[in-house]
């Protein structure tokens, strides 16, 4: 791992996980023409963001990439893209990189959302600010109004408010940032599987018995953070995978919350919406 030269103060660092996240951001801050630099994570970044990146670590070397950002000066850092949950193996034999007991002890007893704010924290502490792609590429997330061609009638309407109020009500239990409904009938909340499977779930509940039957009209996925929610460590997001499932489960369109969720490959995620005969619309927060 090659140590670059000292970057001006308040340099952005891109610390690139899986995905297509990693890559759109950074031509959201190529456009900008704001510099920044990237730090691959190994068996995580896709090849072309790891071939031009500044440095790659491992997941769990913390110490290497707080070396880095030590040398390169006060940054703000934005982490960006997937990671898988490391085995138990693996973070005992990063127990030493680590050097922090209160840190250890939350990623052995949480999931991946603890793990990353585990990470984040030590990385404050070094002085550096954690921003999210919200701050740092926010072209990328959801305006409001109509994303494609198609708008939502009469009755997608009265399933979006309900849909709406459903996550709002939930919000304060740290449960669910999607739910799948039908006028005010709900079908499904997203739960810790994701977004993908809930969907499959409401193929289900949505249909006859057996998943036989036409799904009930006016079907809408609505998603939006939570109340609360560190948008940094896991903001919601679509792209044109969530529509062609959403199809799949007899949605008529998605209801997102305007600059609260990421649409991935805007014009992709269009264009299969447009394919498939579904609305995608960005509204505002204000109920």
């Amino acid at each position: 791992m090659a140590l670059a030269d000292p970057a001006p103060e308040g340099a952005l660092v891109l610390i690139a996980g899986a995905g297509r996240l990693p890559e759109l951001v950074a031509e959201s801050l190529r456009r900008a023409h704001r510099p920044f630099r990237v730090i691959a994570l190994r068996g995580f970044t896709g090849r072309t963001l790891r071939a031009s990146a500044d440095a790659t670590v491992d997941l769990l070397d913390l110490a290497a990439t707080l070396k880095l950002l030590r040398r390169w000066g006060p940054a703000l850092v934005v982490p960006a893209g997937g990671v898988s949950r490391p085995s138990p193996a693996a973070i005992l034999n990063a127990g030493a990189a680590l050097r922090n007991r209160e840190a250890l002890r939350a990623i052995a007893g949480g999931g991946d959302d603890r793990l990353l704010r585990a990470a984040l924290a030590l990385v404050e502490e070094e002085g550096h600010r954690v921003l999210g792609v919200h701050e740092a590429a926010p072209d990328l997330l959801c305006p409001e109004g109509a994303i494609g061609r198609r708008v939502p009638g009469a009755e997608a309407s009265v399933s979006i408010q309900t849909g709406r109020a459903v996550l709002s009500a939930l919000s304060p239990y740290d449960l669910g940032q999607a739910t799948a409904v039908a006028g005010d009938r709900v079908l499904a909340v997203e739960g810790p599987e994701g977004t993908d499977r809930m969907l499959a779930r409401a193929r289900a509940l949505g249909r006859r018995p057996f998943g036989f039957g036409r799904p009930l009209p006016a079907t809408v996925l609505v998603k939006a953070p939570k109340a609360g929610q560190d948008l940094r460590v896991d903001l919601p997001a679509i792209g044109p995978r969530t529509i062609r499932n959403a199809a799949r489960a007899g949605c008529v369109g998605l209801a997102l919350e305007a600059g609260g969720t990421l649409v991935i490959d805007r014009e992709a995620t269009a264009a299969e919406a447009d394919r498939l005969g579904l609305f995608v619309i960005g509204y505002g927060s204000a109920p």
